[in-house]
């Protein structure tokens, strides 16, 4: 689906932002894709490429410095819709200029790599 301004998507950014908000439903009740995604990432390469750009605003395993938020403990499936949307140059929140420059070059492979690792990543 392409799209000829970054406003068309936002009402699909904030359906996936927001989750199972609008089904009732939660993550642990209707989100079969997280073990699927799982094995797609590979959580070693995923810490790897972490440590090569990410940790210098996200700190240690994802845990958040200053004004860059906590990024570990979120489901695959969000980060990889939140690096995917940067990627494609959608704004989200106030360092989304930041973030698209980081995501731009990122493949779908370093993607769920990256998910994989922060699901369950600590220091």
């Amino acid at each position: 689906m392409k799209s000829s301004s970054p406003k068309a998507l936002l009402p699909l950014l904030l359906l996936s932002y927001f989750g199972y908000a609008f089904s009732g439903n939660t993550p642990a009740e209707d989100d079969t894709s997280t073990t699927t995604d799982a094995l797609a990432g590979n959580i070693q390469a995923g810490e790897e490429r972490y440590k090569k750009t990410c940790v210098n605003c996200h700190g240690a395993a994802g845990k958040g410095v200053a004004s860059y938020p906590k990024i570990s403990g979120k489901e695959i499936s969000y980060t990889k819709s939140m690096l995917e949307t940067y990627r494609n140059g959608v704004k989200v929140g106030p360092n989304s200029s930041l973030m698209i420059m980081m995501a731009k070059p990122l493949t779908d492979e370093e993607i769920a790599d990256l998910a994989a690792y922060l699901k369950d990543a600590s220091p």
